[in-house]
Parts: structure tokens; C-alpha cells; sequence
């Protein structure tokens, strides 16, 4: 088969200045087609029908012929017909060829990839069709306007647009036609078909917002987050994973999730991510290589060297988050948002300018200063491994006279005693509420004038309500966070299985009464900017 691709390719573009060498995510816009077309696993030869000298430099530098358009020929109002005509008969002569086949090539199109242009040339030759055109599905309710100017529907019934029958739009991109239907007036012949092109590489540039859009495609990173999430570590790694998801809108992001993340399975299935659930660790070098992954986020606690060494192999940016393992070491990022300082390297992000809030936490009021405590809020987290919840419980019920308080007991999916200790609140002659799997957090943290918690990222979203609290640490690892202690407007009672529920009881109780404390502790979490961490974080991953 002879093929001749032609990219036509006037110098005047008014819309977008110079817009065919103008640089579009690194690399002039004509280029793209060019390289789609001497990709081709087809022989093809490509020419760049131009007036201008900057266009024909451009294009023989990435490897095209150049076919000079005389001036007639460059026109506002000419059509694409006589120019691709031209083009065909002068590379005809300039080849000594019989072309079986003449491409239109779009330069405007460069979302386009050469494996659809592949698939679409394999279409026509096999089906004989003499003229195959690029489209796309757009199926919408529309009107037609007749020529006496009624309107009226382009469709049988109203339905969603998932269900509207095909709307083929012409994209632009290519339109393969039989040399023998070329014609100055005309490139299509009888048998004509349509190639449905992806709409992700549907677009043709014509303004600067198509540029926009265009630049944002190609430079999109192939994401993939690594989370854990089951009854030991809780759901916090998830929900900062769904965090950063739900921020990476102009990149592809998808999720790894080991076989025993059966709480987070089931909370990223819900939120509509894809996502793989792996069994080892090779599993995770398949995905990186079959999906093209340009970054990997893992937040699953620490790495090993030998785990990280893996990855770095398959050339991916290794980012990852709450590692104090011997593999952060080897990572490019390394951010630990809830310790102090404890290794060195220009990788590692420390502290709390680094926490990643959730988007209840951005839209939220935050509670507001009583002298009179009214409301308490106890949570320790998604599993509560510890069962500190149940420990609070029990310290209030000894002699604790303040019948007037509303005490909020939250627990999480994960929590195993749930039944048992909504048995006992109902037995109980305090106002007691348990509550399990939240869905608006800030809700009840707004409205508390004093929390019980544990260290972890629970602290950050309770000091970003101004919401004074006692801590309660779950295991040695979060007492090494650096954030829950009284300049920020915590009380720390250390770790929490060593707690006696007398001292529980007795901070509560003097807390209850220390107005001035409580205001002071209220104060102190206002002054920490927690709201834009997500900001920072997502700087430090792109860049």
C-alpha cells in the first residue's frame, strides 16, 4: 500500500497567533501529527502543505515533506479540498507513486494517538470503504432549525444521554479517502464510513480554551495510590488517599489496596475510583507497567529498602506518606505530616503544614466558645484497636454528676464493640448517644465543647474546629506525634492503654470547670493554619 499523509498547514491562524509552531506541552503543535504519521506501522509518507517559512522549518525538521501552497491556495475562504488536491498531485509527481490511499492529517488534533490512526487505516482497507472520517459520540438533545426558521427536536424521546441513540460529530482529527475519489472539489467517495475516536482524543484546537484543554491532557500523570485500610490501622490512610484523589481531577488516578484492606475495599469501591486488589508486591510492578504509572503514592506505614529499591526500578516517582521505615530513605518524597523532624534529607516534609484535611473540614464554621460545657465528643478512630472508647466510657460513669452534658460517642465501621456499648449507654443515667460511621464529622465536632481522642489524624481535624481535647494515644507510634501536646491547645495524657480511668475522669471533670484553660486551649488550635496543606502537598507531588 502507498500512503500519502498531508497536514495542512496555513501560517495565518487568527484565533491562536502562529498557532502550528506554537509550543503545546513541550513540543510544537504540528509536530504531533507529524510523529502519529512516520509512527504508522504502514508506510506512509508525510508532507506539510504550507505557506509559511516558520511552519516548513518546524516541519522538516520532525522528519516531513514540504509541499510550498501558492497563494491562491492560502486563503481565508479556501476550502481543505483544492489544498489536499494539490498536496496529492505534486508529492505524486515529486515521488513517482500511485498513492492507493490519501490521509487528511489535522495538525489541530494532537490528542490523537498513532494507534488509532493505525486502527482506523486497518477499517478502511479491510471493509474497501473509499472514505473513512474521524468522530465522535455525542449523543445530546438537540434541535433543528428549518428554513423557515421553526424549531424543532432532533430525537424521537427525551432520554438520558446515556440512552440517546449515536450522534456522530466529525472531530477533524483524519479523514483516510481512496486516491482515485481525489478531486479539486472533493475527497469522499460512495462507500463511506465513520471511526469513532475516543473523546479523549477527540479535540480540535481552535480556540485558547481548546488549547487549554489540549495542554492539560498531555501533560496528565498516570497516578496510582497505595492504601491500607482494616481493623488494626483504621481508615484514615484512606480517607487521605480519596483526599488527594479527589484533587488530582486533571490526571488519571487509580488504587492498590492489599487483600486485607477489607475496610477500605469497601470505601473505595464506594467512592468510584478504579482500583486492584494485589496480593504481593510483583502484582504492584504489573500495574505499574501495563497502566504506564509516572507516580506511585504509597500510604501504608513503613517501607522496606528492598520494597522501594523495586519500584524505583521501574522508573516511577515514589512518594510516600507516614513512612519512618528503612525504605524512606530511597524515595523521592518522603511526607510525614503528623512528626517532628527525625531524619535528614531534602525529601522529607515534616509536621503539620503538610496534613491533608478533608473537604467537610474546608466548608465547615468552626465551633464557637462556651463558658458552660455542654456538649463532650468522644472518638478514637475507625477500629479503636485499644477500645479507649470504652475505657472513657466506663470513667465517666464513676460519680460524674454533670447530668447536663450530652456526651457523643463516635465509633467507626471497624469498631468490634459497638452493640455492647450502645447496650450499656442505654443503662446508663448519663445523656449518652453512640453513633457509628459518621458521615458529617464536623457536624458533631462544631457542636462539642470539649473531645477525648486519640493522637492521630483525628487531632488535626479537631484543631481545625478549635475544638479543646485530651488525648489518648493508641499504641507507641502515635505518641511520637509531634502536633498533640498543649501549645497547640491539647491535653496529653499519654498512651492510653496505661491510662487509669480515674485519671480520665478526673481531667474531664477539671477541664469541665477550667473555663480559662479551655478558652486558652480554644485560642491556641486558631492560630495553626491546617487548611492548606492540601495545597502544599499537592505541589510537592507534581513537581
Amino acid at each position: 500500500m502507498n500512503i500519502l499523509a498531508v497536514i495542512p498547514a496555513r501560517g495565518g491562524s487568527k484565533g491562536i497567533p502562529r498557532k502550528n509552531v506554537r509550543f503545546l506541552a513541550g513540543n510544537p503543535l504540528i509536530s504531533y501529527a507529524i510523529k502519529n504519521a512516520l509512527k504508522s506501522e504502514f508506510s506512509v509518507d508525510v508532507c506539510v502543505s504550507t505557506d509559511d517559512f516558520e511552519i516548513e522549518r518546524v516541519a522538516i525538521k520532525y522528519g516531513a515533506e514540504v509541499v510550498n501552497r501558492t497563494e491562491e491556495l492560502s486563503s481565508d475562504e479556501i476550502t481543505l479540498d483544492p489544498v489536499i488536491y494539490d498536496a496529492f498531485t505534486k508529492m505524486s509527481k515529486q515521488k513517482n507513486k500511485e498513492y492507493d490511499y490519501v490521509i487528511t492529517l489535522q495538525a489541530t488534533s494532537p490528542l490523537l494517538t498513532v494507534e488509532i490512526l493505525d486502527n482506523a487505516i486497518k477499517e478502511c482497507i479491510e471493509n474497501n470503504f473509499d472514505t473513512i472520517i474521524s468522530t465522535v459520540n455525542q449523543p445530546h438533545l438537540h434541535w433543528v432549525q428549518s428554513k423557515e426558521g421553526e424549531f424543532t427536536p432532533g430525537y424521537k424521546e427525551r432520554l438520558n444521554r446515556q440512552y440517546l441513540p449515536k450522534r456522530y460529530v466529525e472531530t477533524g482529527a483524519f479523514l483516510i479517502t481512496k486516491a482515485e475519489w481525489m478531486k479539486p472539489t472533493s475527497r469522499i467517495g460512495k462507500n463511506v464510513s465513520v471511526f469513532e475516536v475516543p473523546e479523549s482524543q477527540s479535540i480540535d484546537i481552535d480556540t485558547p480554551a481548546d488549547w487549554w484543554i489540549a495542554e492539560k491532557q498531555l501533560t496528565k500523570k498516570n497516578i496510582l495510590i497505595r492504601v491500607d485500610g482494616y481493623s488494626g490501622i483504621g481508615l484514615g490512610h484512606v480517607y487521605r488517599g480519596l483526599a488527594l484523589a479527589y484533587n488530582l481531577i486533571d490526571h488519571n488516578v487509580q488504587f492498590v489496596l492489599s487483600e486485607k484492606s477489607d475496610l477500605g475495599i469497601e470505601k473505595i469501591k464506594n467512592s468510584h475510583f478504579p482500583f486492584t486488589i494485589i496480593k504481593s508486591n510483583k502484582e504492584i510492578g504489573k500495574l505499574i507497567s501495563s497502566q504506564k504509572i509516572d507516580i506511585i503514592i504509597n500510604d501504608i506505614l513503613n517501607t522496606t529498602e528492598d520494597y522501594v529499591t523495586y519500584l524505583k526500578k521501574l522508573n516511577v516517582r515514589v512518594i510516600n506518606f507516614e513512612d519512618l521505615g528503612d525504605g524512606a530513605d530511597s524515595a523521592d518524597i518522603v511526607i510525614n505530616d503528623l512528626y517532628a523532624p527525625q531524619r535528614n534529607g531534602d525529601h522529607y516534609f515534616w509536621g503539620s503544614d503538610y496534613y491533608i484535611i478533608r473537604d467537610e473540614f474546608l466548608l465547615s464554621e468552626s465551633s464557637v466558645f462556651n463558658e458552660v460545657v455542654k456538649n463532650v465528643l468522644v472518638i478514637f478512630g475507625g477500629a479503636d484497636p485499644s477500645n479507649l472508647t470504652l475505657k472513657v466510657f466506663n470513667a465517666i460513669q464513676s460519680n460524674f454528676d454533670y447530668k447536663n452534658i450530652q456526651f457523643n460517642f463516635i465509633v467507626g465501621p471497624g469498631y468490634p464493640h459497638y452493640n455492647e456499648l450502645k447496650n450499656l449507654a442505654k443503662k446508663s443515667s448519663l445523656n449518652i448517644n453512640v453513633i457509628r460511621d459518621v458521615k458529617v464529622m464536623t457536624e458533631y465536632m462544631r457542636n462539642a465543647d470539649i473531645a477525648l481522642s486519640s493522637q492521630g489524624r483525628t487531632m488535626l481535624e479537631l484543631a481545625s474546629m478549635g475544638v479543646p481535647t485530651i488525648l489518648l494515644a493508641q499504641n507507641q507510634r502515635e505518641l511520637k506525634h509531634e502536633f498533640g501536646y498543649l501549645n497547640n491547645g491539647f491535653i496529653n495524657l499519654g498512651l492510653g492503654e496505661y491510662i487509669e480511668e480515674e485519671t480520665v475522669k478526673d481531667t474531664l471533670e477539671w477541664l469541665i470547670k477550667s473555663e480559662q484553660v479551655r478558652q486558652q486551649m480554644h485560642d491556641q488550635m486558631k492560630l495553626k493554619d491546617l487548611k492548606n496543606g492540601l495545597k502544599r502537598v499537592l505541589q510537592i507531588i507534581l513537581n
